[in-house]
């Protein structure tokens, strides 16, 4: 009978895996969050808005989200006012990672973080939209706290979401569990003012389809900037992954106003595969989020 040695007797290969996982780990939260542990909470005080059982904790700890953020940024470019706002307020282009760590901050204290946490970075939110207002090139004024554009800011984050984590995530995700995310995702929206605010994913479908959308000459150069960011080129294939994950994953007139169409079998074919491989690898890598480790350990106490 052939002996059996251990795979690893010496625990090398273990090490050294852990010793990758730690480094892409921190390097991807790192680039994300601004923090190689991630979007920091609080560790004691109430379970925050919706709490461990919630479809929002399952969804937003989850890499998909990234590949969710980006489609969202292009799909809320063809709204002329919402980028009307963009190109005169914002700073994006000389600042695109500080607003990434912004923008993951404010997730993870109305997802993860204690309702003082969460009402606070609403509070800051408002307070910086109070200063995005202005005229459009079309003529028409705008305003970052006007309930009709939140809303739509609002339904192009959450249905990219869904969109990205039906396709990436996980796990499968079921109509219910749609509907509820949905639903959750509502009481963010009420507490902004914004106004439709869908409860159902086929509410948030209806919502969408109301607006007339259109890429104005900013919107087609910001996608056009998104495609290609500043940044180390040692990052720049992975970025590009989750760039083409995105855009495959508009709808094809969204595509088509942006001038950044994926061609039919390129998605299915080429795209998917290569992302999910890119996804799984990297999940495997980032392991649990340490934000919803802190979350749930606060919510059991």
């Amino acid at each position: 009978m052939a002996l059996k040695l251990p795979v690893d007797p010496l625990g090398i290969v273990g090490a050294a895996s852990d010793r990758v996982r730690d480094v892409v780990a921190k390097a991807v939260r790192g680039r994300v969050a601004g923090n190689p542990r991630g979007p920091v909470v609080d560790a004691s005080g109430d379970a925050g808005w919706f709490g461990p059982e919630s479809v929002a904790w399952r969804m937003h700890a989850d890499l998909s989200t990234i590949i969710g953020g980006l489609r969202a940024l292009l799909y809320q470019t063809l709204h002329p006012l919402a980028m009307a706002g963009v190109a005169d307020h914002s700073d994006y282009r000389n600042d695109p990672w500080g607003r990434l760590h912004r923008t993951s901050k404010f997730i993870a204290a109305t997802t993860y973080g204690t309702s003082r946490e969460a009402e606070a970075a609403v509070a800051r939110v408002q307070q910086v939209h109070e200063r995005v207002r202005g005229i459009a090139p079309d003529g028409r004024p705008y305003s970052a706290n006007d309930p009709i554009l939140m809303a739509w800011v609002h339904a192009t984050e959450i249905d990219s979401f869904l969109a990205a984590y039906r396709r990436y995530g996980p796990s499968p995700l079921n109509d219910e569990d749609a509907d509820r995310y949905v639903e959750e995702m509502a009481f963010v929206a009420r507490a902004f003012g914004a106004e439709p605010v869908p409860t159902t994913a086929a509410e948030l479908a209806e919502l969408l389809a109301s607006y007339g959308l259109r890429a104005t000459s900013e919107a087609r150069a910001a996608a056009r900037w998104l495609m290609v960011p500043p940044m180390p080129w040692r990052v720049r294939p992975a970025y590009m992954l989750v760039a083409a994950a995105a855009i495959e994953l508009l709808p094809l007139a969204a595509q088509v106003e942006l001038g950044l169409v994926v061609p039919p079998l390129a998605g299915p074919v080429g795209v998917r595969p290569a992302v999910r491989a890119f996804v799984w690898t990297a999940r495997w890598a980032l392991g649990e989020s340490p934000t919803l480790a802190t979350a749930r350990e606060r919510a059991s106490a």
